[in-house]
């Protein structure tokens, strides 16, 4: 029997089949541990990573209120932090990897977040 992360890497597989970033469109790669949240901007084609930013950053702490992080209004404070760093870096649209995590939840919070920031999926 396999266990719950194993079948999240399994459907986090299936998605990358056909996920790419380039350089002008790159992938945002989503991660959710137990304590704390990760996104990282990759192009694919070079296999860099132009930005990352993570709940553990500073700036995004202070946007968030005192208890959980693994919370929806963590989600949505990095993904708006995400957005903001992306539209001063010139990135108007992007591909979406949810990283095999189901689209509900903080994942949705954080996908929201960099939508309202004026970044397309």
């Amino acid at each position: 029997m396999l266990r719950k992360q194993e079948l999240r890497h399994i459907r986090h597989i299936r998605l990358r089949k056909n996920l790419s970033g380039t350089e002008t469109k790159p992938r945002i790669s989503f991660y959710r541990s137990i304590r704390f949240l990760y996104a990282q901007l990759i192009d694919d084609t070079k296999g860099h990573t132009l930005m990352a930013a993570s709940t553990k950053d500073s700036s995004v702490q202070t946007s968030i209120q005192q208890g959980s992080l693994k919370c929806k209004e963590a989600g949505k404070a990095l993904g708006s932090f995400l957005g903001k760093k992306m539209k001063e870096a010139g990135f108007t649209s992007c591909v979406f990897d949810r990283g095999g995590f189901q689209y509900h939840g903080v994942v949705k919070e954080f996908a929201d977040a960099v939508r309202q920031e004026g970044v397309k999926f």
